[in-house]
């Protein structure tokens, strides 16, 4: 912890059985994931007798663990506040935000849903996949939009990240406001949806901010100002110099990133497929609400690229991770329902490696090398433009919200103790009066007195296990594997 009153040992309490009762005059913030790890972003928020959750994330095990699908709070430990959890607000659609819905909705947890309608759209979808939506409340909210829940008075605010309708959370209490970022940058050119909506973030600080829990992914270090727009220059380039085949592979739900390289292969007379269940998904979601109406259709199966001259094809997957039963992986071992992939042929992997990912990633890449196929990666560069552009922000953009925001308490989430401990100082060089470096579980009190940290509820966790098929599994005590500190 840092620049908090920290409780001397003696004074920290374990709540277990026992919650403390959130008063009028404090919020009390309880971050359930996000903290040390990248994934499994769960934070509840307690004012005047209630109780709020932001978003339900999964994380995904250590490269190695056999046999399970991810990791996520047990949600028995929050019976005794269960009669006073009024809400899920969702700040966007990524899976370590709302990766636990669909398997805890409503058997573990049974509140109603808040979302913006692309994350709305992915969370029905799954939902009615797993046949339990009808028994789930479920509230779309417009990006910028506004909407009570209890005692809560919740402001949306426009941000960019690298999915559609990311947003911030400006929290409103009787104790003083909390804006809770959500994953973000700043995009001056999404290429999907408008730019961060900065004069709100001004008028925000204008008006005065208790604390603010922000994204640290890239904390420890300054990054040039990057965009979509970027990829999108260096993918015309790609499909303007290479003369066979061209995969580009990257996240499902970076429906700008999809839609720029649709639109520079339809622009260099290819065909487009789309290739992964996911993929398939988020594109039809994005065109249900509109988003794609200027992006040419494409064809949802790889097999109807067969038969085309190779300056003729263009294939968009998901797998980029290094994940087995991903569309990479099965482009890289010949499956019969891609075109086959060979020597004058490139793949370009439009992502980050999630750290621990490199052996997996590395294994696709190279059955992919040994057949001749040209492998670019996300940090190359085509033209002095990047392939890839992080959807977070670097230490200089966190300056610049800290410029417009000027919050009296800084809370880092979402990073390692690394990232967290950076913000930290970053926080309090920006002004922060106390710039709090929590762990996971640790109930944390904001008040207009100050902050400090009470003590930590009991909140084991669960890993759960794959089905045999890969089908994911929604809650289930009997089919815990791991109970406790993963």
């Amino acid at each position: 912890m840092a620049d908090a009153t920290v409780i001397p040992f003696h004074r920290y309490t374990e709540f277990d059985r026992r919650w403390p009762v959130p008063g009028q005059g404090e919020v009390l913030v309880v971050p359930l994931g996000g903290l040390g790890r990248i994934g499994m972003n769960w934070t509840l928020y307690g004012h005047d007798g209630a109780w709020l959750l932001v978003d339900a994330g999964i994380a995904f095990p250590d490269q190695g663990v056999v046999g399970v699908d991810c990791i996520i709070p047990d949600p028995a430990f929050l019976a005794p506040i269960r009669d006073r959890l009024l809400g899920l607000v969702v700040t966007h659609g990524h899976e370590d935000h709302i990766g636990a819905i669909d398997r805890l909705w409503p058997q573990g947890i049974d509140c109603p849903i808040w979302a913006t309608p692309f994350a709305l759209g992915l969370i029905t979808r799954r939902l009615d996949e797993a046949g339990v939506l009808e028994k789930v409340a479920l509230h779309a909210y417009p990006v910028g939009g506004a909407f009570d829940v209890g005692p809560f008075h919740i402001r949306s605010i426009r941000m960019t990240h690298s999915i559609p309708e990311p947003v911030a959370l400006a929290i409103d209490t009787g104790a003083g406001t909390v804006l809770h970022t959500g994953d973000w940058k700043f995009d001056t050119d999404p290429r999907i949806g408008q730019p961060t909506d900065l004069d709100a973030l001004r008028r925000l600080g204008d008006d005065g901010v208790l604390a603010m829990l922000c994204d640290s992914t890239n904390a420890h270090k300054d990054l040039p100002a990057t965009s979509e727009a970027q990829v999108r220059r260096a993918f015309d380039r790609l499909f303007a110099s290479r003369k066979g085949q061209v995969a580009i592979c990257c996240f499902a739900t970076n429906v700008a990133r999809v839609s720029s390289a649709v639109e520079a292969a339809v622009a260099a007379g290819r065909h487009v497929a789309l290739a992964g269940r996911s993929m398939r998904n988020c594109d039809e979601t994005a065109r249900a609400l509109g988003m794609l109406d200027h992006v040419p259709v494409p064809l949802a199966e790889p097999a109807h690229l067969k038969g085309l001259d190779r300056t003729q094809v263009a294939l968009v997957c998901t797998g980029g991770q290094g994940e087995e039963k991903a569309a990479l992986a099965k482009l890289a071992r010949g499956e019969r329902r891609f075109p086959p992939f060979g020597a004058g042929d490139t793949v370009v992997l439009s992502a980050r490696i999630i750290p621990g990912n490199e052996e997996a990633v590395e294994k696709v890449v190279s059955k992919l090398r040994a057949r001749g196929v040209e492998v670019l990666m996300g940090t190359d560069l085509l033209g002095g433009e990047p392939l890839h552009v992080s959807g977070h922000p670097g230490a200089n953009e966190l300056r610049a919200l800290y410029e417009l925001v000027r919050p009296r308490i800084a809370l880092p989430v979402h990073g390692t103790d690394m990232h967290l401990a950076a913000h930290a100082r970053l926080a309090r060089a920006a002004g922060c009066e106390a710039a709090i470096v929590a762990e996971e579980a640790e109930v944390i009190r904001l008040s207009p007195q100050g902050s400090r940290v009470l003590g930590r509820v009991n909140a084991p966790l669960l890993a759960l296990e794959s089905s045999p098929d890969g089908d994911r599994v929604s809650y289930d005590p009997g089919r815990v594997l791991v109970a406790g500190q993963v």
